[in-house]
């Protein structure tokens, strides 16, 4: 379909929670010397305008990103991620938020190498030429799911793999499941971190279902709702789930997601957990 740009929703609560998770990954695995491979199957465009049309006709950055990134009383958990949205706004205006290839490139080593894919015809091109001078970064446009067959498993034998398709579709709840599936096959010692958004929880059920049918073990849920359940058009919450976290990164979400939860959703609506859908 490709009718979904992320444009609108950049740096909502969303996005908070995705690349809070997202750069605790990464800082774990560049605990090693070892080069990594970043692979990103739906890349978007790397970054965003938040003062540009679409960003501003929604205004959802306001009830996230706005929220937290200037506070005093930072946790330690997001120093890393915090320090991306610094980064690309120097002056204390929040003018840009970076997408997850741009916060992946503000914490990987010189040696670290990015796969970055996307489809859409509008997005790619930015994603092309924001990457164009970075030697570490490949950019392709293709099915992000075929990456996970093609570019796995890396010469270093280490990766995270962040998942994040837009379903637009049904059937994008199943294809990511089947993706892993792909992926764990060919290298099942790297850590995949897939988004997920709440629209109607049972199609939630219904894919954690799969993947606890996959034989896959070490699935970690982090989940930051901002709205109970609802049968109502919209997302009212949004979670990661994580195959092979990092030993860390259980009781760094438990730390950091009622911080979250209160500077986010200042109404304590929704909720927060940090649970396993199939221990070790």
């Amino acid at each position: 379909m490709l009718s979904y740009r992320h444009s609108f929703h950049a740096g909502n609560h969303a996005d908070v929670l995705k690349h809070t998770v997202q750069s605790l990954i990464i800082d774990a695995l560049i605990e090693k010397d070892k080069p990594l491979l970043y692979l990103d199957t739906h890349a978007g465009a790397g970054r965003y305008l938040l003062s540009g049309e679409h960003a501003e006709r929604t205004g959802e950055y306001m009830e996230g990103i706005a929220r937290i990134w200037q506070q005093d009383n930072l946790p330690a958990e997001l120093e890393s991620y915090i320090s991306c949205i610094k980064a690309l706004n120097p002056n204390d205006k929040l003018r840009f938020y970076p997408g997850s290839p741009l916060i992946a490139r503000h914490l990987l080593r010189p040696y670290d190498q990015m796969s970055l894919t996307e489809l859409h015809p509008s997005d790619y091109p930015m994603l092309r030429t924001e990457f164009s001078k970075d030697d570490r970064a490949r950019t392709e446009r293709s099915d992000g799911y075929q990456q996970l067959k093609s570019k796995l498993p890396p010469p270093s034998r280490r990766g995270l793999i962040l998942i994040d398709p837009p379903y637009e579709i049904k059937s994008d709840y199943q294809a990511v499941v089947k993706g892993i599936k792909e992926g764990y096959k060919r290298f099942g010692t790297g850590v995949y971190a897939l988004w997920y958004p709440v629209v109607l929880r049972q199609q939630i059920k219904r894919m954690f279902a799969e993947l606890e049918a996959s034989g896959i073990r070490r699935i970690l849920q982090i989940e930051l709702a901002v709205r109970p359940d609802s049968d109502r058009f919209g997302m009212t919450a949004s979670g990661m789930v994580v195959i092979n976290p990092p030993w860390k990164l259980e009781q760094q979400m438990n730390n950091v997601l009622p911080w979250l939860h209160k500077h986010l959703v200042p109404s304590g609506n929704g909720h927060t957990k940090v649970s396993w859908i199939v221990p070790e």
